[in-house]
């Protein structure tokens, strides 16, 4: 009767947009907001390998970057700073943050098709919604902070791949706890790429907070700069999260996959090769 509910209201929703907005495919992320999540397990995998049907692979090739691929050969970089490793790829997305300049690149590859800016040089929100058939990619805005005490608005991006079914999310360079409204603008994120270092980003009681609020089914930590902060992160997270720290750099999720208790998920950083 929940799921009922919510999704009368998000028709109702969509039925007040403006009629250019109705084009758009409307985000099955916040449709199910109120789902459970799945049951089973996470599979190992490598970059680059064939992908089964209804699978998504992540791979974390360092600092705020993850290389998202899917069974259709989508291919997207996060926090995309032109450089993915020694390997010759272009990627069908790249998203970008600049809180810093190890979080974007002024010069990405021409060959790349789809450039996404987690902010607007005019200062107004970004606002990305790239529909390419087996991927919607949209943002949602937040503050980061500036020089001296100030704040510039909406300098930051959490980015959403929803794929296979899979509502994947990146928090960027994440300064604050999002609002109510970003919350929900969010939806349901099955797995979360989340910075945890602590200080440049969110403080680590805020970011856990954030988390166990979020209860993705997969955490994936990023920006990260010692396995002692990174030991931290995971003992605040332990009483609610399992902890699944691997060698392998990538690994391969679906719907019908995703743990049946919220797990925190530590892949070790590696460059394309």
């Amino acid at each position: 009767m929940l799921r009922r509910l919510s999704c009368l209201v998000i028709v109702a929703a969509v039925a007040a947009l403006p009629a250019t907005a109705q084009t758009r495919r409307p985000s099955h992320c916040i449709a199910i907001a109120d789902a459970a999540p799945g049951i089973e397990m996470v599979w190992q995998a490598k970059w680059g390998d064939p992908l089964a049907e209804e699978t998504v692979r992540l791979s974390y090739v360092g600092h705020s970057t993850y290389f998202i691929e899917t069974p259709g050969g989508l291919t997207v970089a996060t926090d995309y700073t032109g450089i993915l490793g020694p390997a010759d790829v272009v990627p069908t997305v790249v998203t970008m943050n600049h809180a810093h300049s190890s979080h974007w690149t002024s010069l990405p590859d021409e060959r790349i098709p789809h450039v996404l800016q987690g902010w607007d040089y005019t200062g107004e929100p970004a606002d990305h919604y790239l529909d390419l058939g087996e991927m919607l990619v949209r943002n949602v805005p937040t503050d980061i902070r500036g020089s001296v005490g100030t704040v510039e608005p909406n300098g930051n991006s959490i980015f959403v791949f929803e794929v296979a079914g899979l509502c994947i999310g990146h928090l960027g360079h994440l300064h604050h706890e999002p609002t109510e409204a970003q919350y929900a603008a969010l939806g349901r994120l099955d797995v979360v790429m989340a910075p945890v270092d602590g200080g440049m980003t969110l403080d680590l009681p805020t970011m856990i907070k954030v988390l166990k609020r979020l209860r993705s089914s997969v955490v994936l930590p990023m920006h990260w700069f010692s396995s002692t902060g990174l030991a931290f992160f995971l003992a605040g997270m332990e009483d609610e999260f399992l902890i699944d720290v691997r060698d392998d750099t990538s690994l391969e999720i679906a719907l019908r996959t995703l743990p049946s208790q919220p797990t925190v998920v530590v892949l070790p950083p590696r460059p394309l090769e």
